[in-house]
């Protein structure tokens, strides 16, 4: 290998090594560990890797490379692939950024609804029975401005609905296009 391809090489993987860091060093935001981070990083650039492969290049215990892609499988970023002939078990990282994004956010967003509004109804029931059987009208009152509150709560929790299904169906694109288009 010539002098200068091996340059060209070396600044191949100091520039793969720069996105590594900014994608490892964002990756919180999904709610994974630094070391998943790290992992789906190191993937991205990668078509396909075995555990083992995993484990040799981030010099990773065998239980947090388990539990790391376990967690990058949960969220989407990562999944197992199947290779003709190979009894290990390979995997891929998710390279289109949009479609991590709504996997991720999509089920975030869903999972806040479902526990908010299932404790909105539970609370405004509540709310109500005290409306309907308490003789004191402070604490009515008080009862009432609760309940209305939780009511005006729920524009938020039915808009965020609206988003979840504008962003599945992918109308939310109508409105902020991607730009180059690579779904």
């Amino acid at each position: 290998m010539s002098e200068s391809t091996e340059k060209s090489k070396m600044k191949i993987e100091e520039a793969k090594d720069k996105v590594i860091g900014a994608i490892a060093e964002t990756m919180d935001l999904y709610g994974v560990t630094p070391s998943a981070a790290n992992l789906y990083a190191t993937m991205y650039f990668k078509d396909q890797m075995t555990l083992d492969e995993m484990r040799s290049e981030l010099e990773m215990s065998k239980p947090s490379m388990s539990t790391s892609v376990r967690k990058l499988q949960e969220i989407e970023m990562v999944k197992k692939t199947f290779t003709r002939g190979s009894r290990k078990h390979t995997y891929i990282a998710e390279k289109n950024f949009f479609r991590s994004f709504m996997v991720f956010y999509c089920q975030m967003w869903e999972r806040e609804v479902k526990m908010n509004m299932e404790a909105i109804k539970e609370a405004q029931e509540d709310l109500i029975n005290v409306i309907k059987e308490s003789s004191e009208p402070d604490v009515v009152t008080e009862a009432k401005k609760y309940y209305d509150q939780l009511e005006e709560s729920k524009t938020y929790y039915n808009w965020l609905e609206d988003l979840v299904a504008s962003i599945r169906s992918g109308k939310i694109f109508e409105f902020l296009p991607k730009g180059d288009e690579q779904e």
